[in-house]
């Protein structure tokens, strides 16, 4: 199944097998429309699609355009809403408006698809990026975050939009959890990453916790934390989360952390564990500063108590960090 951080692969996979596909991308919203500005929606010529601009109001429609921009080659943006009669027809009633591009890959005005493959080559090897499109003129440019740009608070915030005529659509690596203990408020938790979009490795030298069996879904590493987090790249696109409420299992993984640029550290312990934790990282060296990255106790303060509900309160956390960068520490 492709999830939605897959849509450009799912994309080429079917041009691979000789199909035309057209992309449909959320460029503009206004009042409670269901999907966010970027999300993208992908169609073959068989009306087979992935994705979703629209959480199902206006897919129907937005399909029967994307057949007719692969027949005549024209990007075109549609415009829905309560108050079009169309929109309404097709079920967007819930008082929103949104603008959707779509785009005929590797025909007449659309993107070519070597521009879709250099931008999946960068998302692969964990490299931001962004696709920069004038809807005047339908040219394109491709831009790694890496290059001089002005789009850093769009890459930092995730979020695309218009600057003047030109769209930014953002492409980040995908999100990842790493979770440090195999424990039983792993299992949940690594359940609920998985559904919001994260990639989820679960670290525990001890083999009897972090098994198949337990994880059935999870990449499993049993190396040292230390060791199973240096051979990662610890970016601003990575979560990490420990529960083994073992300082010798825990404290490596937390000392690897916070010389990252990890965008959530969370620790699981009560206020008086994380005071003897604070105590043992400034024998080793760490600031003030540095220390007051963790989040401990782990989690938003939703008095959770069940092993479902502190993994609810660990993804409510996590997510804010994500999606209100003034929220990090």
């Amino acid at each position: 199944m492709t999830g939605y951080d897959q849509i450009l692969e799912q994309a080429l996979d079917w041009i691979k097998a000789g199909q035309n596909v057209a992309l449909a991308t959320v460029v503009k919203t206004w009042g409670s429309a269901p999907r966010p500005i970027g999300s993208q929606l992908v169609v073959n010529q068989n009306m087979e699609m992935a994705g979703s601009v629209s959480g199902g109001c206006v897919e129907s429609a937005v399909i029967e355009e994307a057949i007719e921009a692969m027949q005549d080659g024209r990007p075109r943006i549609l415009e829905f809403g309560v108050s079009d009669e169309n929109a309404f027809a097709v079920g967007l009633a819930c008082g929103g408006e949104i603008h959707i591009l779509i785009e005929p890959v590797g025909i007449g005005q659309g993107p070519e698809i070597t521009l879709i493959k250099d931008l999946v080559s960068l998302r692969q090897s964990r490299k931001a990026a962004a696709i920069l499109t004038n809807i005047k003129t339908w040219q394109r440019r491709l831009v790694s975050a890496l290059e001089p740009n002005d789009l850093a608070a769009r890459f930092v915030s995730d979020k695309s939009g218009f600057d003047g005529n030109w769209f930014a659509k953002i492409h980040n690596p995908p999100l990842r959890l790493m979770i440090v203990g195999g424990v039983h408020i792993a299992q949940p938790l690594a359940n609920m990453a998985q559904l919001t979009g994260y990639d989820v490795t679960i670290i525990d030298p001890r083999e009897a916790f972090a098994t198949t069996a337990r994880f059935p879904a999870q990449t499993l590493n049993h190396e040292w934390p230390d060791a199973a987090l240096s051979s990662l790249d610890l970016d601003h696109r990575v979560a990490v989360v420990t529960l083994s409420h073992d300082p010798k299992i825990d404290d490596p993984a937390i000392e690897a952390c916070l010389r990252s640029d990890v965008f959530y550290l969370g620790c699981l312990g009560s206020s008086r564990t994380h005071a003897k934790r604070k105590q043992r990282l400034q024998r080793r060296g760490f600031e003030t500063r540095e220390i007051n990255r963790i989040h401990a106790p782990v989690g938003s303060d939703i008095a959770a108590k069940a092993p479902a509900e502190i993994a609810v309160s660990i993804m409510a956390e996590i997510t804010e960090r994500l999606r209100r960068p003034e929220t990090r520490r």
